[in-house]
């Protein structure tokens, strides 16, 4: 590596991710149990996805487009729970950018026809912000039963789109069997062929959905993916891949010098939600300090699980860090960054 890439410190770094190691999420041996005592909601607790037992820690850290620092077993797929949310945003984006959505601020009526009535007025916007209100139900979970809705200062009940922001795993599955209709493909293979096999993700990845989530689509019966883990599923990545996905980010949608994703949808999803500044197209933006007080003001994530899996890019240290089952990310965050030049 030449002196220009070389971190401030590379004795901080290294003895960051020698802590992060150490504070490993305790109880992630026994999947079940730790997924059941994260689910506040008791009338639909059944879980109807994949689990994946928690191997310890991992991650990487990620500086001016090469792994720097690692620790634990960065290459094995972990369960990402809502970290899973930001790549819908990622795969909506390459549909922007093909035209298969025309407007993000149309009706997403005007664009799917879906086996679930969702309203006139919900756009995708609306959707990729968590602003749509969408009381519904699908597969069996009616939006009103997610917890985390309250527990993030919403409201699981109706509300007019765009008038109150939460945090609701039913909604944000929603979009992915929007999105799934609108590619007219399971969206694991839209995320291979168009994402994730051009950013040079390994073959240890996989997506799932429950299993009673499935649309008909041209009379062929495709699954519908999970967009987190609320009820097992979702995205399973190794931290080493997704750094692969930050570092897109940081290359304003390019990468090994060809453009998956647009700029203007970069721009977009970083774009702070009018309800809620802290939040952009599915993912969470940390320029007021909220998300993670000691961490910088210039970096966004994707987080999962009380952030126990994390995407961390930050443009201005052209820095990203992918942890999976660290304890105290936000000090993980801070430390690792302490240590990079700006």
């Amino acid at each position: 590596m030449g002196q220009d890439q070389q971190p401030a410190d590379l004795d901080a770094l290294h003895e960051a991710v020698r802590r992060a190691e150490r504070r490993v999420t305790p109880g992630i041996d026994d999947i079940a149990a730790f997924h059941a005592a994260q689910v506040a909601d008791l009338s639909h607790r059944d879980v109807t996805g994949p689990l994946l037992p928690g191997s310890g820690a991992s991650g990487a850290v990620s500086f001016r487009g090469r792994i720097v620092a690692t620790w634990g077993d960065v290459d094995r797929p972990e369960m990402c729970f809502s970290l899973t949310k930001t790549v819908l945003s990622v795969i909506a984006g390459v549909a922007f950018d093909r035209g298969l959505i025309p407007d993000v601020e149309k009706p997403v009526e005007d664009t799917v026809d879906l086996p679930v009535r969702i309203g006139p007025h919900v756009t995708w916007t609306h959707l990729l912000q968590q602003t749509s209100g969408w009381a519904g139900e699908l597969w069996g979970k009616p939006a009103h039963v997610d917890a985390q809705s309250l527990r993030d200062g919403g409201s699981a009940a109706c509300a007019e789109p765009g008038a109150e922001w939460a945090y609701n795993d039913v909604r944000v599955n929603l979009l992915a069997l929007a999105l799934t209709v609108l590619w007219r493909r399971r969206l694991d293979d839209v995320a291979r062929t168009e994402l994730f096999g051009p950013l040079g993700f390994s073959d240890t990845w996989s997506w799932h959905g429950y299993r009673d989530s499935v649309v008909t689509v041209d009379g062929i019966d495709l699954p519908v993916v999970s967009g987190g883990a609320h009820w097992g599923g979702g995205l399973w990545a190794s931290a080493t891949d997704l750094t692969r996905l930050g570092e897109l980010f940081l290359g304003c949608g390019s990468r090994h010098g060809r453009r998956l994703l647009s700029t203007a949808w970069i721009d977009a999803s970083w774009r702070p939600c009018p309800v809620n500044p802290d939040y952009g197209f599915l993912w969470w933006l940390n320029h007021r300090r909220h998300v993670f007080p000691e961490a910088p003001a210039s970096g966004k994530c994707a987080r999962g699980c009380s952030s126990r899996h994390l995407l961390w890019v930050d443009p201005d240290r052209d820095l990203v860090i992918a942890s999976h089952w660290s304890d105290s990310p936000g000090t993980l965050v801070r430390d690792v960054s302490d240590a990079i030049t700006v």
